[in-house]
């Protein structure tokens, strides 16, 4: 990946992080790596547990972020959700696995969309 590539992702993390925080949810960990993979954003909403996958894309030319998010990646995210759980012996109510997309705007404040349960 390029430098610019890594700066627009961490870019991107940063928003969904102060995102997801006015929403509510409060970050348990960010950028969860194991062999296997990584894990964006892991929170607590209330008594459940949500793992997040942040898409950032600087325009619409192939698509909205969250469209990056391939059927391949979702079962990824919940291999390593499974791998987290138990190597951290956390419980919830339940577990979500949401996307939060954003795409940065030339003038004002980038859009952010979190997409709920939808992995």
């Amino acid at each position: 990946m390029t430098t610019a590539t890594l700066a627009v992702g961490a870019y991107g993390e940063r928003r969904a992080v102060a995102h997801l925080v006015e929403a509510g949810i409060r970050i348990v960990a960010r950028n969860w790596r194991c062999a296997d993979g990584e894990i964006d954003i892991i929170g607590r909403d209330g008594e459940d547990i949500v793992f997040c996958e942040v898409k950032t894309r600087r325009s619409l030319e192939f698509g909205p972020p969250a469209g990056a998010v391939v059927s391949s990646k979702a079962r990824r995210l919940r291999r390593l959700a499974l791998r987290w759980l138990t190597e951290h012996d956390v419980h919830g109510r339940d577990v979500r696995f949401d996307v939060v997309s954003v795409l940065p705007q030339r003038r004002g404040a980038a859009r952010v969309e979190h997409l709920r349960g939808v992995l």
